[in-house]
């Protein structure tokens, strides 16, 4: 699980977690887009580069064990 914020978030209320495992593309368009298994789409304000370190991180530490 990755910590995201919603686009044009002013607050923490825009945070939200999300299932790495279900992320199909990520875009930089030039917001960042990230697209599902199931089609969806969210923007988010994490660069295309924080969101691939954040899933790199989390599939290591699963690894770990």
């Amino acid at each position: 699980m990755i910590k995201l914020t919603k686009f044009n978030s002013e607050d923490k209320k825009g945070e939200f977690i999300l299932n790495a495992e279900i992320i199909e593309t990520i875009e930089q368009t030039p917001d960042t887009v990230v697209t599902l298994i199931n089609g969806k789409k969210l923007i988010v304000e994490e660069t295309m580069e924080e969101v691939v370190r954040q899933v790199m991180t989390y599939r290591r530490a699963l690894h770990k064990f």
